[in-house]
């Protein structure tokens, strides 16, 4: 890797009025935390990470605020899905209240999109809001989930149906740290990055079908990419940051995918989230070509990119059984999108032009399902 690009720091504002705040991403940012929580003005933080991620990362975590003068509290939770759930969430809140963090103080979430939503969650509700920096350490987190002030927990009914918006103060993306993930994880993180390119920019698709290879290499591309889906993200954020319009497209996929999430208990070895969204993509550009929004052609070539780098898109390709076509339809009656009792789906006239779909006909909807949990 060049010194170029170890030394270079993309920054992207997310521009909220005075919750405003900037996304660094960069090589080997880690230890900057604790300078970055000095510039914050804390004088202790509370380090909310899971066991996997502590055993790579919160040395190098400790080490940063020790040198920057900042005390440290930790607070290790178990790997997984599961783990976004209202028994850790007490957890977490008890301790962060036995460390007596303060309103003044900051919430570290150390971890990928399940550490970044409950950790985010807790500093929403503690003390009325406490502030909180979130350090990502998986693809996903680091273009989506640690952007844009969603956090919360699952419950059986559904994913993320308890939660609050809570922007974070900071965001620090180390791109360097994702060459700790495993191949499958990765690769659902890249999931993300292509719904951007899907969902509004297809210029940003084609790159990605020519150069998908040097991103997941790492370098220049990786970063590029991983900036991209924030400066897109951070804008529909500054326009509409509680998802009453526009923010919904960026739940491309995730209606379908949520749903299969629930339909196998959030087993992260059937399925990890990345992995819904992608079927759930595939899905959608089907569901569009059928009610005759977009060609078959555009949802072929979507299957076929999703296909090249490793990732599902077929229901079939989930280990064991995930439940009828009502059952599915069932659970995305539960989506957050739901308006009066009616589904709103995320649509696309091609790739590079999602659009939000309300009131489709339930009807439509499970001869769709019927079909494609048979592919």
């Amino acid at each position: 890797m060049t010194e170029a690009v170890k030394d270079r720091v993309i920054r992207v504002p997310v521009e909220l009025g005075e919750r405003s705040y900037e996304i660094r991403i960069g090589h080997n940012l880690l230890p900057s935390v604790g300078p970055a929580a000095a510039e914050l003005g804390a004088r202790k933080v509370a380090v909310v990470t899971d066991a996997n991620v502590a055993a790579l990362h919160l040395d190098t975590l400790r080490r940063s605020l020790a040198e920057a003068g900042v005390g440290i509290s930790e607070i290790v939770l178990p790997p997984g899905e599961a783990t976004k759930s209202f028994r850790h969430l007490e957890e977490v809140c008890a301790k962060l209240l036995e460390a007596r963090i303060e309103r003044g103080d900051l919430v570290v979430a150390l971890g990928g999109g399940v550490i970044g939503d409950l950790a985010g969650f807790a500093a929403a509700i503690l003390r009325r809001g406490v502030r909180v920096l979130q350090v990502p350490t998986s693809l996903l987190a680091q273009v989506d989930s640690s952007v844009g002030g969603k956090t919360g927990i699952n419950m059986r009914a559904g994913k993320n149906l308890i939660g609050a918006f809570h922007q974070p103060s900071l965001v620090l993306a180390d791109s360097s740290v994702l060459d700790t993930l495993s191949p499958r994880e990765f690769r659902a993180g890249y999931a993300e990055v292509v719904k951007y390119g899907l969902l509004g920019d297809a210029d940003f698709f084609d790159t990605l079908e020519r150069d998908w290879e040097n991103v997941f290499l790492g370098g220049t591309a990786r970063m590029s990419a991983i900036a991209t889906g924030c400066a897109a993200k951070a804008a529909i954020v500054a326009r509409d940051e509680t998802e009453t319009g526009e923010r919904a497209l960026l739940n491309l996929g995730h209606t379908f995918g949520h749903a299969l999430e629930a339909a196998v208990d959030y087993d992260g070895t059937r399925l990890v989230h990345g992995e819904g969204v992608a079927i759930g993509m595939a899905a959608a550009f089907r569901f569009s070509a059928e009610l005759g929004h977009c060609s078959t052609g555009d949802a072929e070539r979507v299957e076929s990119h999703l296909r090249a780098v490793g990732l599902p898109t077929r229901v079939s390709e989930i280990p064991g059984e995930i439940g009828s076509a009502a059952h599915l339809l069932d659970l995305m009656g539960q989506d957050k999108k739901v308006k009066a009792g009616k589904l709103t789906f995320i649509l696309v006239r091609g790739i590079g032009q999602s659009f939000i779909a309300g009131d489709v006909p339930p009807e439509s909807v499970l001869a769709f399902l019927e079909n494609w949990v048979r592919r």
